[in-house]
């Protein structure tokens, strides 16, 4: 039995027994912890307080409880899977990103009609309330399982003025950058990337363990006068992705000299 010496709550010594035991690699990454019964003879103490020491964990996103398999120690951390965020133009002017036609498509894509928000409009440069088409796509990585929601929205304005893609919105996203170019558009892209805690129906949908945070990428492509054209949003589990950019160096004008 390990003893508990340590200042604080009984419940909190034994979350930072069990911590420890983690960190230093004793309960390996992805393994199951011992049980409770196993805990309670461990450290010398009661079952709710073993069951506040794993809450507490759980909260720290060290511990994830699968309902009817028990507690297992969260993985090491180290990514499902890599996106990598560039976008490529062949010879003939169509557009490829590395990752994009590696999704497997796990339900038909669901396109709508909505409007701009708070959140949406000023990313598009327009009020609240204006016309968007929209599409849902929820895709699945083939190799590893991962999840991830994918959301274009387009003002119908844009849409209007290039007829193949009022007819279908709900295009694939570099389908849609090479009918804007054809339409005269050179096309330049932003992107912001924030984690947050998901909101239920997401964490359902990716399918994520409890108090585990989505990425969250808003992409813009941007067209004559810097104008923007669509909106795209990806999320995806913090714990299953990481994601990879090219940077390159803007060229500055020259600094004048003074004589």
């Amino acid at each position: 039995m390990s003893e508990i010496q340590r200042p604080g709550s009984l419940y909190q010594q034994v979350a930072a027994a069990i911590r420890e035991a983690i960190l230093t690699g004793e309960f390996a990454p992805d393994s199951l912890l011992p049980s409770e019964a196993q805990l309670m003879t461990r450290y010398g103490v009661s079952r709710p307080t073993v069951r506040n020491a794993i809450a507490a964990l759980r909260a720290e996103g060290l511990i994830d409880v699968r309902h009817g398999k028990g507690s297992f120690v969260r993985s090491d951390g180290q990514p499902a899977i890599t996106l990598d965020r560039r976008i490529s133009c062949t010879t003939d002017g169509r557009f490829v990103m590395p990752n994009g036609d590696v999704w497997d498509e796990a339900e038909e894509p669901s396109t709508y009609r909505t409007h701009t928000t708070k959140a949406t409009g000023p990313l598009l440069e327009l009020g609240e309330e204006e016309a968007l088409f929209g599409c849902d796509r929820l895709l699945t990585d083939p190799g590893s399982g991962t999840r991830a929601m994918h959301r274009t929205l387009i003002p119908f304005e844009v849409a209007e003025g290039v007829p193949l893609l009022a007819e279908e919105p709900c295009k694939r996203p570099a389908a849609i950058y090479w009918l804007l170019t054809q339409d005269g558009h050179k096309l330049w892209w932003s992107e912001t990337v924030r984690a947050r805690m998901p909101l239920p129906d997401e964490r359902a949908t990716l399918r994520l363990p409890e108090a585990t945070p989505i990425l969250h990428l808003t992409r813009i492509a941007h067209g004559t006068d810097d104008r923007p054209l669509i909106l795209e949003e990806l999320r995806i589990g913090a714990d299953r992705a990481e994601l990879a950019y090219r940077i390159t160096a803007d060229k500055q004008p020259a600094r004048r000299t003074r004589t």
